[in-house]
């Protein structure tokens, strides 16, 4: 499973339902990749606190194509190696731009109400 961590071993949590979809689409807004660059690059621009296991990428992936999100193509990787090569769709873009926005909303509510906690603390 895809999980957070405070790069503590023993505190790691589970990413929220579908936040894993919405990374991989995101990832993939900067064009195509296949499944290891797309697992480095979310744990590379989390600053490593995000860590995707394939147990978990790649069930997301055949999610997203099964929906049409993404598309897959048969290429060779940087190392000259058969790889997969997955990139949105225009249904896959409109789906980050709709999950994005309500990301952010999300995101801004829980900051508000988290941030009196914050001050009473201080």
């Amino acid at each position: 499973m895809a999980r957070m961590s405070t790069r503590e071993e023993h505190e790691q949590l589970e990413l929220l339902q579908g936040t894993l979809d919405l990374l991989i689409l995101q990832t993939l807004a900067f064009g195509h990749a296949h499944g290891h660059a797309i697992a480095k690059s979310i744990e590379r621009r989390s600053e490593e606190v995000l860590q995707v296991g394939h147990g978990s990428l790649y069930p997301a992936i055949q999610r997203l194509l099964k929906l049409g999100l993404i598309v897959a193509e048969d290429g060779l990787s940087e190392n000259n190696r058969k790889a997969r090569f997955y990139r949105l769709t225009a249904k896959g873009r409109k789906r980050l731009y709709t999950e994005t926005s309500k990301w952010e909303r999300f995101s801004e509510a829980m900051g508000r109400i988290l941030a009196p906690m914050a001050e009473e603390n201080e």
